[in-house]
C-alpha cells in the first residue's frame, strides 16, 4: 500500500536559498550516479525539483487528441502503466488549470529512477511534454518608514521617476495578482487588498493546517534547523508577499508609512510559497486563475488580474508546462512580470526568468549599477531598483512587513534587497500604464517600458535589458502625453527548417521607409521550434553584414523552443535594408524550424 508522502517531502529551505543568493555560494549535493546512456537520454534538469534534488512529481502535457488530455481516468491509467514499465508506483494527482496532469512519483526516488519514468513518458507519441514539478523560492532576504526614505521612487540618480507618472495615472481600475507567500494584515496596505486564493496543495508546505482554500493569509514561512534540508540553520518568516505587495500598492496620501507605485490599484494575493518553497504545479494554477482561466476545484476568479507579479524562481530554464500557462495568461490580456533572480548568474538558467512572454527584471542599486546579486543576460528585459543592504540598510527597498519571527505579530516596515523588489516596481508601472490606457496589450506594455527606459547611470556587466525603467516617461507615452510606444514592426512569417547539426540558415526581413539609423534598443522577436534549444546559435545580421549574437549554444539548456524578445543596440546600423536572422544547430539528434521573427523599431 502506498503511504502518504505529504509529511515526508524533502523540500529545500527558502531561507537557505535566499542566503545562497546573496553570497553566490554553491552547495555540493550528492546525487545518485547515473549510467552514461541514461544521462544522455534524460538530462539532469529534466529530473530535478531543484538542483541536486530528484523530482517527486512530474507535470505531463498530452497532445490535444489524446484521451489522457480530456479524461482524468485515462491519465490515471496511463500513470499506472508508465509506472509499471519503469518499475515505480505512480499516482495521478490532479489536472492543472493548463490542462496538464500532475503525477506523483512516490518517495525517495533517485535521479536515475526519475529518469526512467521521464523516459517512459517521452517515448509516448501522445505526450507533448513531461517536466519536473520544480521548487521555486522567494528571491529576497530581509533587512523602516516614510516616503522620504523611498529613494527608489524619486531619486534622480537611480530612482524610477514615479512621481511624474502620478499626474497621469495611479493604477485605478487595475488588479495586480501577487503570486507569492500570501498576505499578512497591514494597515498601510489592507484597503487595497482584494480577494485572492491559497493555491498551496501540500499541507506541510502550506504551514496553515490544510491544503488549498480561499484564504491567502500568510501564516509565516519560518523553518527549524535541518527542516528542509540537512545542514540548514533555522530561519524566521520572510513575509515576502506583503513586502512585494506594498511596493506595488501601499495606501498613499494617508499620513503614514510608505507610498505604493500604483496606489490606486488593487492587489489580489495568491499564495504559492510556504515552508521550504513552492511547486511549479501550484504556481501554474495560480497563473491560470489570476488571468481568468479555469482551475478545477477552485471557484471562478472575481478579481481577474491585468498584471501578474512573480518575485520567485528556481534553477533550470523555463519548462514547457510553465511556459504554456504564461502564454495562456498573456493571450487573455494579462502582463506577466518576473524577477530575474539573485544568483549573479545568467538568467537563462532560471525560471520563470527565462520564460518567453514575460517582462524579466534585473535589480539596480542606489547608484544605478547592476546590484551585485542580480542575474543578467539576454533574457533580461529591463532593470529597476532592487537595492543593496549589505553595507547600508537604507540603500534597500522599504515596504510593508511584519515583525513576527514565526507567526504574525506587529506590523512594521523594513528594507529588503533583491530582484524580488525590482519586479514589483515594474508590475506597479504596468498597472499605471494599463490604468492610463486600458487598451494596451501585454506586448505593447513591454515594448513601451523598454522604449521609454533610460540608460543605467552605472554599469551592468552581462546585460540588463533595455536600461532602467522610467515611470513618468513611459506612462506619458502610452497616455499620448509624449514619448514612444514602440514604433513600427517588420515581420517574417515564412517558415525555414533548421538542419540537424548542419550549416546555418538565414531568414530575411527587408526594412524600408525608415530614416536614419536603427534604435539603440532594437527589439528582435524570435519564434523557433526546436526539441533541444541548447544546440542553437542565433544571430541578427544587419544590412551591412555586422552580426549581433542573440543566443549562444549551451549544453545545459535542455528545454524546448526559443520564443523570446531580444534587445540589440543597433544605433550604429542604417535602419533600411535587408536584415537577417541566422540560426545554426551545432549538435546532433534534434531538429527544428524558424516559425517567424520580427523587428520593432
Amino acid at each position: 500500500m502506498r503511504t502518504s508522502t505529504s509529511l515526508r517531502r524533502k523540500l529545500i529551505s527558502v531561507a537557505a536559498v535566499s542566503a545562497a543568493l546573496f553570497t553566490a555560494a554553491t552547495t555540493s549535493v550528492a546525487v545518485a550516479q547515473d549510467s552514461p546512456t541514461q544521462e544522455a537520454a534524460v538530462p539532469a534538469a529534466q529530473t530535478e525539483a531543484a538542483p541536486g534534488t530528484p523530482a517527486e512529481r512530474l507535470i505531463v502535457g498530452y497532445k490535444s487528441g489524446a484521451a489522457e488530455a480530456k479524461s482524468n481516468k485515462a491519465a490515471e491509467a496511463d500513470a499506472a502503466a508508465k509506472g509499471e514499465e519503469a518499475g515505480e508506483d505512480l499516482d495521478f494527482q490532479r489536472r492543472l488549470g493548463s490542462g496538464a496532469a500532475l503525477v506523483d512519483l512516490g518517495e525517495s526516488l533517485s535521479r536515475t529512477d526519475v529518469a526512467d519514468v521521464v523516459a517512459e513518458y517521452r517515448a509516448d507519441p501522445q505526450v507533448a511534454y513531461v517536466v519536473p514539478d520544480r521548487l521555486n523560492k522567494p528571491l529576497a532576504t530581509p533587512n523602516d518608514t516614510e516616503y522620504s526614505k523611498q529613494w527608489d521612487l524619486f531619486e534622480t540618480t537611480a530612482g524610477m521617476n514615479v512621481p511624474g507618472a502620478w499626474d497621469v495615472a495611479t493604477g485605478s481600475g487595475v488588479t495586480v495578482a501577487v503570486i507569492d507567500t500570501g498576505y499578512v494584515t497591514h494597515s498601510d496596505l489592507g484597503a487595497n487588498i482584494v480577494a485572492g486564493y491559497d493555491f498551496i496543495s501540500d499541507a506541510t508546505v502550506g504551514n496553515d493546517g490544510n491544503g488549498r482554500d480561499s484564504n491567502p493569509a500568510d501564516p509565516g514561512d519560518w523553518t527549524a534547523a535541518n527542516e528542509c534540508a540537512s545542514g540548514d540553520p533555522a530561519y524566521g518568516s520572510s513575509w515576502h508577499g506583503t513586502h512585494v505587495a506594498g511596493t506595488i500598492a501601499a495606501v498613499t496620501n494617508n499620513g503614514k508609512g510608505v507610498a505604493g507605485i500604483a496606489y490606486g490599484a488593487k492587489v489580489s494575493p495568491l499564495r504559492v510559497l510556504g515552508k521550504c518553497g513552492g511547486y511549479d504545479s501550484d504556481i501554474i494554477d495560480a497563473i491560470t486563475w489570476a488571468s481568468g482561466g479555469t482551475v478545477s476545484g477552485v471557484p471562478a476568479n472575481a478579481n481577474v488580474a491585468k498584471v501578474i507579479n512573480m518575485s520567485l524562481g528556481g534553477g533550470g530554464a523555463c519548462s514547457t508546462a510553465t511556459q504554456s500557462a504564461i502564454n495562456a495568461a498573456v493571450n487573455r490580456g494579462t502582463t506577466v512580470v518576473v524577477a530575474a533572480g539573485n544568483s549573479n548568474a545568467n538568467a537563462s538558467g532560471y525560471s520563470p526568468a527565462s520564460c518567453a512572454n514575460v517582462i524579466s527584471v534585473a535589480a539596480a542599486d542606489r547608484q544605478g549599477n547592476r546590484s551585485y546579486y542580480s542575474n543578467y543576460g539576454t533574457v533580461v528585459d529591463i532593470a529597476a531598483p532592487g537595492g543593496e543592504t549589505n553595507s547600508v540598510a537604507a540603500n534597500g527597498i522599504l515596504s510593508t512587513l511584519n515583525s513576527g519571527a514565526q507567526g504574525p505579530s506587529a506590523e512594521n516596515y523594513d528594507y529588503y534587497q533583491g530582484t524580488s523588489m525590482a519586479a514589483p516596481h515594474v508590475a506597479g508601472l504596468a498597472a499605471l500604464m494599463k490604468s492610463a490606457n486600458p487598451a494596451l496589450t501585454p506586448a505593447q506594455i513591454e515594448s513601451a517600458i523598454k522604449t521609454n527606459s533610460r540608460a543605467l547611470p552605472g554599469t551592468c556587466s552581462g546585460g540588463c535589458g533595455a536600461g532602467l525603467a522610467d515611470a513618468a516617461k513611459t506612462v506619458q507615452a502610452v497616455s499620448g502625453s509624449g514619448g514612444s510606444t514602440g514604433g513600427t514592426t517588420f515581420t517574417s512569417t515564412f517558415a525555414v527548417s533548421i538542419p540537424d547539426n548542419g550549416s546555418a540558415i538565414e531568414s530575411p526581413i527587408t526594412v524600408s521607409g525608415r530614416s536614419g539609423n536603427a534604435p539603440s534598443a532594437l527589439q528582435v522577436g524570435v519564434d523557433i521550434t526546436h526539441t533541444y534549444r541548447g544546440d542553437l546559435v542565433v544571430d541578427l545580421v544587419a544590412p551591412d553584414g555586422s552580426t549581433y549574437r542573440l543566443k549562444s549554444a549551451s549544453s545545459s539548456d535542455s528545454a524546448d523552443n526559443v520564443i523570446a524578445t531580444y534587445t540589440v543596440n543597433a544605433a550604429g546600423e542604417t535602419a533600411n535594408g535587408t536584415w537577417k536572422l541566422r540560426v545554426q544547430d551545432t549538435a546532433a539528434q534534434d531538429t527544428g524550424r524558424v516559425n517567424s521573427w520580427k523587428l520593432t523599431f
